[in-house]
């Protein structure tokens, strides 16, 4: 699916994140920006060891204590297709009590602010906290596809916003949530 937001394409895809041809890929990070499992695990395994050496740097100079959720740093791409890697730390769900969708809405801004600052073009995002983070998927897209209409509206540097969806029932909810939504 392809709809336009302000003067950007939006674009859902079902595809492996980290095979995308873009400026940038988002990778949901945890905390230590050390690496751990799902999109995180497979971005630093298929980006090589310059992603790490670059996160490394980032929690030594920036952020010892971890990235806080909803916040984004850039990194190159390794030896993935996309240049850049911009992480984020998106919510524990927590039954919804505790600000998750604020934090998922940041995460989703920061990432995007970051890379109009850096002068990217194209982004492309994994559905951010739906794996290991337990956010529901039905919640986190609208959350998401809200937050990136919502800023594709007000700033208008970026070309392509993909959301990139791993699984087919993931795709299927993000698809249904994007017809509503955009």
């Amino acid at each position: 699916m392809e709809v336009k937001a302000g003067n950007a394409t939006v674009r859902l895809i079902k595809g492996d994140l980290t095979d995308q041809e873009v400026d940038a890929i988002v990778n949901a990070a945890n905390s230590t920006l050390l690496g751990g499992g799902g999109v995180d695990g497979a971005i630093h395994s298929k980006g090589g060891p310059k992603i790490l050496e670059e996160c490394r740097q980032i929690r030594a100079k920036e952020w010892p204590d971890g990235l806080p959720t909803g916040n984004a740093v850039i990194t190159t791409g390794g030896n993935l297709k996309a240049k850049y890697v911009i992480h984020t730390v998106g919510p524990v769900w927590r039954g919804g009590l505790y600000e998750e969708a604020k934090l998922l809405r940041r995460a989703y801004w920061n990432s995007l602010k970051l890379a109009t600052v850096k002068g990217l073009k194209t982004v492309a995002f994994p559905s951010i906290s739906t794996g290991a983070y337990g956010y529901p998927t039905e919640e986190a897209s609208s959350v998401a596809v809200g937050t990136i209409k919502d800023f594709l509206t007000k700033e208008d540097q970026l070309d392509l916003v993909m959301v990139v969806l791993f699984s087919e029932r993931d795709f299927e909810i993000y698809l249904r949530t994007a017809q509503s939504l955009l």
